[in-house]
């Protein structure tokens, strides 16, 4: 099993045909069969299945290219780190945001990291928080944010900010000037996030310490759905600022704080504990982290308070 073997599986896995894969690894046909050939003695399995739109991954094959994604992006972060000079900073570093954050931070962090690194290449994933910890644990990501997260023994955590969390409604229904006290949301309609969403969780438990119970009418992991499912009247939410900033300032959804009690959320900067630091990463998370203190400090983030360095 060698590098050329892998990457000709992964090239068929992502455009169903060995024709295309042959074009795209700039090989013939014939060896890109014989690579697969190799593959499938050696692992004593069949990796693919002929079907009517093309070759698909059979399970073994799906097992075998997820093992070989991660190996060569540890291969390509290898190159990045023994290649370049001393004072150069070069690669590809993978990013997990939250969904709440992402439209508030992703075109911003490119733009810094780029002007400082212009070798560097950056990807963004954007996620709830389950599916950031899971990019994280598997190495698809190097640093991630992800709230009220603990270190342990797979992950280096460093506080960064709290934010205020908001209850939200149809346009025109929430006074802006006032916290929205949480028992007046006492048998209301709720649009939430699917269990067992972080961001749930906070809410459930704050509903059942004030001992108030909701009508949930709608569950969705989909963070646009469930702001217009809001603005539709079918029911009201709660998500942190970040997440509605552009909404409240159109009026296309209404908003205010949480209050009595106040609700928030912390945010955390995190990466495996059990991995070495690429150089990559190592010269971008001085930018992340530096990007939301200059937000939260010039109150281009309403609701957050910086906690952090």
């Amino acid at each position: 099993m060698d590098i050329k073997q892998i990457r000709t599986l992964i090239a068929i896995a992502e455009t169903g045909s060995a024709t295309k894969a042959a074009e795209l690894l700039h090989l013939v046909q014939p060896a890109v069969s014989r690579h697969i050939r190799m593959l499938e003695e050696e692992c004593g399995a069949l990796l693919f299945e002929r079907e009517r739109h093309g070759m698909v991954l059979t399970d073994a094959g799906r097992t075998l290219a997820e093992y070989g994604r991660r190996a060569l992006r540890e291969l390509d972060k290898a190159r990045a780190e023994i290649g370049p000079a001393a004072n150069a900073i070069s690669g590809r570093l993978m990013i997990g945001l939250l969904a709440s954050t992402s439209n508030l931070l992703a075109t911003e962090l490119v733009a810094r990291v780029r002007a400082k690194h212009p070798a560097v290449t950056v990807g963004i994933n954007v996620g709830y928080a389950g599916n950031v910890v899971q990019w994280l644990e598997a190495g698809e990501v190097e640093l991630a944010l992800l709230y009220d997260t603990r270190a342990s023994n797979g992950l280096q955590v460093e506080a960064l900010l709290d934010e205020r969390l908001y209850v939200i409604g149809p346009p025109g229904e929430i006074d802006a000037s006032k916290p929205f006290p949480l028992k007046q949301l006492r048998d209301r309609p709720m649009i939430l996030p699917n269990a067992p969403h972080g961001l749930r969780s906070i809410i459930e438990h704050a509903l059942a310490v004030a001992g108030i119970s909701v009508d949930v009418v709608a569950e969705t992991n989909a963070l646009d759905l469930q702001k217009s499912l809001v603005n539709k009247g079918f029911g009201y939410s709660i998500l942190p600022s970040s997440a509605i900033l552009d909404e409240l300032r159109d009026g296309t959804l209404s908003g205010a704080p949480v209050g009595t009690p106040d609700l928030s959320r912390r945010i955390v900067l995190a990466r495996a504990a059990t991995r070495r630091a690429s150089p990559v990463s190592v010269a971008a998370a001085p930018e992340l982290v530096g990007l939301m203190k200059e937000m939260v400090l010039s109150g281009a983030w309403p609701g957050a308070a910086w906690i952090g360095r």
